[in-house]
C-alpha cells in the first residue's frame, strides 16, 4: 500500500468516514435490487416493476429512492425492509426511503417483468393514458393471460389490491388478474 493511501485511510478514519467497499457502484446496487421480489406477486423484482428511482452511493452509505406503485399499497413497508436487507450485503448503511416526487406509471415496468406477469397468469398494463383529457373512453381490450384472447370482461375493478383488477376471458372461461394502467 502506498504512503498516500495510507495517509488517506487515516484521514477518512479520523474524519468518521469509510471509503466505498469494492464492487458497490450503481450496477452492483441494481443487480442486487433485481433479487428483491415483490411480496404480493413474487415473480417480478422491484427491477421489473420500475419502482427503482435514484441511487446514491458514498464513502459513508448506500442510499435508494423507491417509487410506490400506490400511495396507499399495503406492501411499501415491506418492500422497503427487503431492500434494506438486501442491500446490508454490501457492508455499508444502508437508506431507503419512498419518494413522491417523480410518479411511478405502469409504463415503467420492464419488457421482462410484463412477460413475468403474463407467464404467471397476469395480465400486464396496457400503455399509460395520454396527458390529455379524454372524454369518451370505451376502454381497451385487456389480453388473457392464458390463451391471448382479447374477448375479456371486468369482473370487479378492485381486486385483492388496489393496483389490480378482475377480469374473466369469454374464450377460455379463465379468471385472472390484470395490473391497471397507470
Amino acid at each position: 500500500m502506498s504512503e498516500a493511501a495510507v495517509q488517506t485511510g487515516i484521514a477518512r478514519a479520523r474524519a468518521g468516514t469509510r471509503p466505498a467497499a469494492p464492487g458497490v457502484d450503481t450496477a452492483s446496487i441494481l443487480a442486487a435490487l433485481a433479487d428483491v421480489a415483490d411480496p404480493e406477486i413474487p415473480v417480478v423484482s422491484v427491477i421489473d416493476l420500475g419502482m427503482v428511482g435514484e441511487i446514491r452511493v458514498g464513502a459513508d452509505g448506500i442510499g435508494v429512492d423507491l417509487l410506490p406503485t400506490y400511495i396507499g399499497c399495503p406492501a411499501l413497508d415491506v418492500i422497503r425492509t427487503r431492500v434494506e436487507a438486501r442491500l446490508r450485503a454490501f457492508d455499508r448503511p444502508v437508506e431507503v426511503r419512498f419518494d413522491f416526487r417523480v410518479p411511478w406509471t405502469s409504463d415503467r415496468i420492464t419488457p421482462a417483468g410484463r412477460e413475468a406477469l403474463r407467464a404467471s397468469g397476469f395480465a400486464p398494463p396496457g400503455p399509460a393514458l395520454p396527458e390529455a383529457p379524454i372524454l369518451i373512453q370505451l376502454g381497451r381490450p385487456v389480453d388473457c393471460p392464458n390463451c391471448g384472447s382479447d374477448r375479456t370482461s371486468l369482473e370487479n375493478a378492485f381486486g385483492p389490491t388496489r393496483c389490480r383488477a378482475i377480469y374473466h376471458c369469454t374464450a377460455c372461461q379463465q379468471p385472472f388478474e390484470s395490473f391497471k394502467t397507470i
